[in-house]
């Protein structure tokens, strides 16, 4: 029996569980004044996550820490000048896609997702660099300060190398990898939904440390589980013990995430694999927690008939006493009288169709559910075909028409992954921003072609120039994006070849209007009528020719604005003849509006019109919710017309208006015809 506490609530307790839930990594355990473990707020870290320089901090305390890991937060905070630039040339189907390729570091853009993407992505996959000794990693710089790094975004050593190999006798071998990851993770925690799922792939070098890191980022209660993927049976050197696996670390943003069950698609996990295709579930609840006294509408008795049996062996059952049948309660546990899962009212409903008795060898019965769904749990440890390395491998040679890339993950176990973290009737994005040879997008054109699912991608990969010596650049690719964008546009040809044609079997009663979406498939087709009998459907065209297979390609790039715009402190009279324009010469309209739609928090998949209005070039960004135009000498007639839009957002150039008329007129316009629009200038 609890004491009463004969106390005011605890505030600190209160204030430190706030401060927990905003920022997990600022909450500790130390001993108080009576040798009590308890928690804490490690204020330094506090200090350190509301400031834009380094704080400094003695005090001892259980935390998970290395060099320069403060400096690494700061990192993660500080902003950055850059843009996304798009291009055409490189995409596929521009204008229609939802899907993103993003070439640049991933630093950087994790910074400018999060405007746009913050809390919209609901399944983030990474298989970053394993750290074995050799991999080369991000070679973020700590030794300048926010100033500097607004300045030049830093992130390059003396020589200007982006890169660094970590080799085991760098005395910062574990540090260098943790600095790296650290803020990344960091600022994708932020792009993930509330109900959002991590998935990120390691092996034994850095599992321990990317645990912690995650622990304190996501917070310990939101570890999902620890995958073991056995993904080379053979298995390779590892100091006197073959390896043969690799681990999925999974995290979830919040409580309100849950894993999907998965297909169960070779009868692995399956009770009983002859019984008409179903499984055998026990009934009874086996959780002790609930008895007859607290959940008294579960527990009721069946009857069961001894003297008849199907061709499985089960005997049917009742709900009401029959003569000289068998009655029965849920089994004791424990000593404790357990209860049914269904209720009586479900239980009726399904006698004998999804619920029957099972004999025991005892002679006694069990009740069961027929459960029919091929579906289950995830496990801890996945062995099967799908998850083996050298699959991988071989799909991408046979598809790129030679061994480009190494170790590629298996597209069927990121396939897994998402079936997982996604659903199919829903639009969720999935970002991979380790994305390397492109296999999630390949996965998740996969999925969608599979369970005519609507989910998009958006990939991000470092421009890593491959190798004068390897098969990949005799191949003509000079870096791992033009491996990756080549992958997806192979891998979308080749799913639309391979479904092309669908045939679909479907009973149809006399004289039926009946629609192709009754078929599953979510099109639109001229309905059609039919008499009763089998009817075959020859679908051509149809939901695998909508499959957006396509990517808009955006590459990482110094800011459209002049470094004026953003340094007013460096002013000098030198200075005063760049005003004029306060744009780089060498950047396009469409650069502008990309830029734009960053800072203004539009997706930047979204549908773009571009229309001529009184001569002057003109985006329509989603809709009439972004309304651009950046030619010079705008006139009244054009703001006029696009203010009659009512655009929710509109922007222009600062210096584009043909004449101080224009400007004066600029708002009066906007009050007569879309008060409610929010206007800005570059």
């Amino acid at each position: 029996m609890d004491k009463l506490k004969m106390h005011s609530v605890n505030k600190v307790d209160e204030n430190i569980e706030k401060i927990g839930k905003l920022f997990p990594n600022c909450v500790t355990e130390r001993k108080n004044e009576n040798g009590e473990v308890e928690y804490a707020v490690d204020f330094d870290m506090l200090k350190q996550e509301l400031s834009d320089v380094v704080v400094e901090g003695n005090e001892e305390r259980y935390q998970f820490t290395w060099p320069d890991k403060k400096k690494s937060i700061l990192l993660a905070n500080a902003p950055i000048a850059k843009t996304l630039r798009p291009c055409r040339e490189e995409s596929v189907d521009f204008d229609n896609t939802e899907n993103l390729y993003i070439e640049g570091d991933n630093l950087d853009v994790l910074k400018l997702l999060q405007e746009t993407y913050l809390g919209k992505i609901k399944m983030i996959y990474i298989d970053p660099p394993y750290n074995t000794g050799s991999d080369l990693v991000y070679e973020d710089d700590f030794t300048e300060n926010a100033t500097e790094y607004l300045a030049n975004s830093g992130q390059f050593d003396a020589d200007g190398n982006r890169l660094v190999e970590n080799t085991e006798s760098n005395g910062r071998f574990h540090t260098d990898w943790l600095n790296m990851i650290y803020c990344r993770i960091k600022l994708a925690k932020d792009l993930l939904a509330e109900e959002g799922v991590i998935f990120i792939s390691l092996d034994d070098n850095e599992v321990v440390n990317m645990k912690k890191i995650c622990d304190e980022i996501f917070s310990l209660s939101n570890f999902v589980g620890q995958i073991t993927v056995v993904g080379n049976p053979r298995g390779r050197d590892y100091g006197g013990v073959a390896r043969m696996h690799d681990y999925v670390l999974v995290y979830r943003k919040s409580g309100l995430a849950t894993l999907n069950l998965i297909e169960d698609s070779e009868n692995e996990f399956k009770m009983f694999d002859k019984l008409g295709g179903f499984e055998l579930r026990e009934l009874r609840n086996r959780n002790i927690k609930f008895n007859k006294e607290n959940r008294p509408n579960l527990y009721y008795p069946f009857y069961i008939d001894p003297t008849v049996e199907d061709e499985y062996g089960l005997h049917p059952i009742s709900v009401e006493p029959v003569e000289g049948w068998i009655e029965l309660y849920p089994l004791e546990s424990q000593g404790i009288n357990t209860v049914w899962r269904w209720g009586k009212t479900k239980s009726l409903d399904n006698l004998n169709i999804n619920i029957c008795a099972k004999p025991m060898k005892n002679g006694s019965f069990m009740i069961v559910e027929k459960y029919r769904e091929s579906r289950m749990m995830a496990r801890s440890v996945w062995w099967d075909k799908d998850t083996n390395t050298e699959k991988g491998t071989l799909l991408v040679k046979e598809l790129m028409d030679g061994k480009v890339f190494d170790y590629p993950k298996p597209v069927e176990m990121l396939m897994r992954m998402c079936e997982m973290g996604t659903s199919a009737d829903s639009e969720d994005i999935v970002l991979d921003f380790f994305s390397g040879s492109g296999t999630m997008a390949h996965a998740v054109l996969n999925m969608n072609a599979k369970d005519n699912g609507n989910r998009k991608f958006i990939m991000v990969q470092l421009p890593e120039e491959t190798d004068e010596k390897s098969e990949a650049y005799k191949s003509g690719y000079k870096n791992i994006c033009e491996i990756g964008k080549e992958r997806i546009r192979r891998a979308g040809e080749k799913i639309k070849a391979t479904n092309k044609e669908i045939t679909i079997t479907h009973e149809i009663t006399p004289v039926q209007e009946v629609s192709l979406d009754d078929t599953g498939f979510t099109f639109q087709q001229t309905m059609f009528k039919e008499y009763k009998g089998e009817t075959k459907l020859d679908i051509k065209d149809l939901h695998i020719d909508n499959l957006d297979t396509g990517f808009r390609v955006l590459k990482l790039d110094s800011t459209n604005m002049k470094d004026v715009y953003y340094n007013p402190e460096e002013f000098d009279a030198s200075f005063f003849d760049k005003l004029e324009d306060n744009i780089k010469e060498d950047r396009t309209p469409e650069d502008l509006l990309f830029q734009v739609m960053l800072d203004l928090g539009v997706l930047l998949s979204s549908k773009i019109e571009e229309t001529e209005i009184a001569g002057k070039k003109v985006f329509n960004v989603a809709d009439n919710f972004l309304i651009a135009c950046f030619d010079e000498n705008v006139t009244d007639e054009t703001i006029t017309a696009i203010a009659k839009q009512k655009p929710y957002y509109f922007v222009m150039r600062d210096s584009s208006m043909a004449s101080d008329s224009v400007a004066t007129n600029f708002d009066q316009i906007f009050a007569t015809y879309s008060p409610d629009t929010v206007r800005k200038v570059l």
